[in-house]
């Protein structure tokens, strides 16, 4: 069942979405232009197949614009996102990293508002206009 959407709901759905594609649109670009620098950045945190890891979350970071962009399996893919952002930051800003970096402190509580927006998202879908209902929980 369909509801309707006034239109300041519809430019607000769709203006989250676009502000979530380019969040991990932004994270994707970093990696493939130096997927090497990245590669390093997970082997410092101690992951191993960093390169073939790197690789990973590039392609993963893209599915997930491709899914907050049309709306495709959106629900699943927010849930996936909010694991995702949740895990970075327990994993490179997490209460190891504390003590020698207070900044990192910040780093990784900005993860929890991210993935409430992303939890929020699964929940309440892409929105029915511009949105594939492709992949509909």
């Amino acid at each position: 069942m369909e509801t309707v959407q006034s239109p300041w709901q519809t430019a607000a759905i769709l203006i989250a979405r676009l502000i979530l594609a380019a969040m991990f649109a932004m994270g994707a670009a970093f990696k493939f232009m130096d997927m090497g620098m990245t590669a390093g950045y997970i082997a410092a945190a101690g992951f191993p197949f960093p390169l073939f890891l790197a690789w990973c979350a590039a392609i993963l970071e893209t599915l997930l614009v491709i899914a907050f962009l049309t709306g495709a399996f959106f629900t699943p893919a927010a849930l996936v996102a909010a694991v995702y952002v949740v895990f970075l930051g327990f994993a490179f800003h997490g209460p190891s990293h504390w003590a020698g970096n207070q900044a990192e402190f910040g780093a990784f509580m900005s993860h929890f508002p991210f993935a409430a927006g992303l939890l929020f998202a699964a929940v309440h879908g892409p929105g029915s206009v511009l949105a594939s209902k492709l992949g509909r929980w």
